[in-house]
């Protein structure tokens, strides 16, 4: 064995199965990771990847088997367990990101990315001028210097997988595991993550992704699952990849009636509005009126306050005084969750708000009452409403299923249909389609063009605005909290029209 082989971690699975609860996820995968391979891993939502990367670092158990069915080669040792291994891999994924938003670790980054040179979740080492010196390299190396003293919980779902995405570097591993890293993320931030990932180095890595443009240009080899089963495991060049990943490009336009007479009151309005969170000022002197009939695309660069306006117009968070907030049909002593009531939200923190013990049922109830989880028993209404959204959404045999069994594409999907529940009037989707596979991302947006072209006003915020521009009908550019277009879509220049088609 060579030097370099025996500073990095070779992993070989042979005829491993996952089981969760009574179903079997993972089936019979034959799989070695060895040093110096970038391995990318696709396949459709459920198809099993994320359970595969956690059966590799270690988090989940294989099912018993008369053979050993994991090893692992690290230093000329071998481990037939992940005891003393799991330290050497680097795991990031939604999963990661959404712990700290349930549980509330609201820590500076410096503070978590501390965590990642002593393997914690939660700081428990005083951080050395030594430890602090790395941070800020590593810092330096991803072009995140500013976010060092900011709390974690402030940061928008972009830069939180940026600063998680320093955290495992930090702790040096041996082999690097990313479920859907790329999510979320701008172009700038996005190419960083590439470009760490293209260097030359024998570290090897493994990444899942549904996008063909999110394919790190140092892969090497793929993996395709179905249904939990390997379809194909060998060299990039020979993959077939267009069959499991999503190319980019224009969505096909949607036809958006004319606002009827007398529709033209807002159903959300914003004047000279400034937002402020942990005593910074996220959006300033930002003014919007979303009409029944528009479709209005927010885009921008990670942390410019998409997430925040949307979460603003839904009623999370208070405009400052001087400015205004306008709600169809709230006024002094009407509740504002009679106006939630009407709207339906798909963000990436509802998916961590929601205990993984409630079903799928009871999430989809809880729509009806803009609730995270439910605090009655449902109704025949809501019981009534539940079926018919599962069904729309394909979700009929998952009724029963909690939140803790699903995939990330399944739990999205979920939310889909949660927020269809309570039929809105408005529709807020905060970066909604990131990680779904290329069938889930039609049946998705089918739905919501069918909701568009009934008169449901929608706005969604996305990373990759030019894939959006033939559904909306408004546009909305953010830079540091602030309007820089607020208006009627407009035309892209010819170089980038032709670029996005």
């Amino acid at each position: 064995m060579n030097a370099t082989a025996a500073r990095h971690l070779t992993v070989c699975l042979a005829r491993a199965s996952v089981r969760r609860g009574a179903r079997r996820v993972l089936r019979d995968i034959r799989w070695t990771i060895r040093p110096g391979e970038r391995w990318l891993l696709a396949g459709g939502n459920g198809a099993g990847k994320t359970q595969l990367l956690k059966l590799v670092a270690g988090i989940v158990w294989p099912a018993p088997a008369a053979q050993p069915v994991l090893r692992y080669h690290l230093g000329g040792q071998e481990s037939l367990t992940p005891f003393g291994i799991k330290e050497h891999i680097g795991y990031l994924g939604a999963e990661r990101q959404d712990k700290y938003q349930r549980y509330d670790w609201n820590m500076p980054v410096h503070s978590v990315l501390g965590t990642g040179l002593y393997r914690s979740d939660i700081p428990l080492e005083q951080l050395s001028a030594s430890d602090a010196a790395r941070i800020r390299r590593q810092l330096h190396t991803l072009g995140i210097e500013s976010l060092a003293q900011r709390r974690f919980l402030s940061l928008s779902y972009g830069e939180r997988r940026l600063v998680l995405f320093a955290r495992a570097l930090l702790a040096r591993p041996r082999l690097l595991l990313l479920d859907e890293a790329l999510n979320g993320l701008d172009a700038a931030n996005r190419g960083r993550i590439l470009h760490w990932l293209a260097r030359p180095r024998r570290l090897p890595w493994v990444c899942a992704t549904h996008r063909l443009e999110d394919v790190p240009p140092g892969a090497t080899h793929a993996l395709l699952l179905e249904q939990g089963q390997v379809r194909y495991c060998g060299p990039l060049a020979r993959a077939p990849l267009r069959t499991w990943l999503r190319p980019a490009g224009a969505l096909p336009a949607v036809k958006r009636p004319r606002p009827a007479a007398g529709a033209a009151r807002a159903l959300v309005r914003l004047a000279d509005a400034r937002v402020y969170l942990q005593e910074r000022a996220v959006l300033s002197d930002l003014s919007l009126a979303v009409r029944a009939g528009e479709w209005w695309l927010v885009h921008g660069h990670n942390g410019c306050g998409k997430t925040t306006l949307l979460r603003t117009l839904y009623g999370d968070h208070a405009v400052a005084a001087g400015g205004l907030i306008e709600r169809a049909g709230i006024v002094p002593g009407v509740p504002l969750e009679q106006f939630k009531r009407r709207v339906g939200l798909v963000a990436p923190h509802l998916q961590a708000d929601h205990p993984r013990e409630l079903t799928v049922a009871e999430v989809v109830q809880s729509g009806r009452y803009a609730s995270i989880g439910l605090n009655a028993a449902p109704s025949a209404p809501d019981r009534a409403a539940a079926r018919a959204a599962l069904r729309r959404f394909g979700l009929g045999r998952l009724a029963r299923r909690p939140l803790a069994e699903l995939s990330y594409g399944q739990l999205r999907r979920v939310l889909f249909a949660r927020a269809w529940a309570g039929r809105p009037r408005l529709l807020l989707l905060d970066e909604a389609f990131a990680g779904l596979d290329a069938p889930t991302h039609r049946r998705l947006l089918a739905q919501v063009r069918s909701l568009a072209a009934s008169g449901v006003a929608v706005v969604s915020s996305a990373q990759q605005p030019h894939e959006w521009r033939r559904c909306a009908s408004h546009e909305l550019e953010l830079a540091h909290g602030r309007a820089l277009y607020c208006g009627p879509l407009r035309p892209l220049p010819a170089g980038r029209a032709q670029a996005a088609r």
